[in-house]
């Protein structure tokens, strides 16, 4: 048996469509947030799962799908900073707990090109789901900024705040795209078949990409043409040598930082 977790979010879908509804014989598929993604990785709970990019450098023996993950080469749209006051007056900031990814990239943004230190706060992930909706709603309503992440992000009331697209001012900063997720396996499970499991769901969703947005207007409540539009042009889930130079700078300065205890270069798995 196989176990593998995926984002449940509109964004990975292309990358998911073929695990939900064609899973070959031995496979089974848990709908998780990013972050329990993460855990359920990190725990030995499952044996790959579509990761927020930050925590392969906290799980250790993970190796990575080479070529898949999900990218923008600017505004994304759908990791959003939202602030109630202007940029230089922002002094704490919600951290959406979904986020691992994001919310390091938050940190990074504000400190080097805004020179802000505020105080961050995040709702308590232990807590039952009911209590830690509770907690977010407070944490959000009392900062001057939230971090929205996700399906949410695209269904946010804007108007009259002041919204900062993190891919966007990432790629100001930086001059490169950036990379919010990609497939990693644990060690142990990374095969060929792994690999091309993994790599077949993502075919699967290009061949059906009509029937998908169908079904994710429906789901999700936003049109079709939205949806189209988001997912070939916001977004791209095809990585070059470009996406992995933006990645391999958000780790260096994740390290700078003193958010991850140091690099660990890429390790890939089923090449070709």
């Amino acid at each position: 048996m196989v176990r593998v977790s995926v984002v449940d979010f509109l964004n990975a879908r292309p990358l998911t469509w073929g695990l939900l509804h064609e899973p070959p014989p031995g496979v089974s598929v848990s709908r998780d947030a990013p972050s329990e993604c993460a855990r359920k990785l990190a725990a030995g709970e499952v044996d790959a799962g579509l990761i927020p990019t930050i925590e392969y450098q906290r799980i250790p023996g993970l190796c990575v799908l080479p070529g898949l993950g999900i990218a923008a080469s600017s505004e994304v749209r759908s990791v959003l900073l939202v602030s109630k006051v202007s940029r230089d007056q922002i002094r704490s900031v919600a951290l959406d707990p979904a986020s691992r990814t994001s919310a390091v990239l938050t940190r990074i943004l504000l400190k080097r090109v805004y020179g802000l230190s505020p105080d961050y706060r995040e709702a308590d992930q232990s807590a039952v789901p009911s209590a830690e909706a509770s907690a977010k709603a407070e944490a959000s309503a009392e900062a001057d900024a939230s971090l929205i992440i996700g399906d949410p992000a695209l269904k946010t009331r804007l108007n009259g705040q002041v919204v900062l697209d993190l891919a966007a001012e990432w790629r100001a900063f930086s001059g490169r795209s950036f990379v919010f997720a990609f497939w990693a396996v644990r060690g142990e499970a990374a095969s060929a078949e792994v690999s091309a499991l993994l790599r077949r769901s993502y075919e699967t969703g290009r061949a059906h990409f009509d029937g998908l947005v169908v079904e994710e207007a429906r789901r999700t409540g936003l049109s079709g043409p939205v949806i189209e539009d988001y997912l070939r042009h916001a977004l791209h889930y095809e990585l070059d040598a470009g996406d992995l130079e933006g990645l391999s700078l958000y780790y260096r300065l994740a390290a700078e930082d003193g958010l991850i205890d140091r690099v660990r270069p890429l390790t890939f798995f089923g090449r070709g």
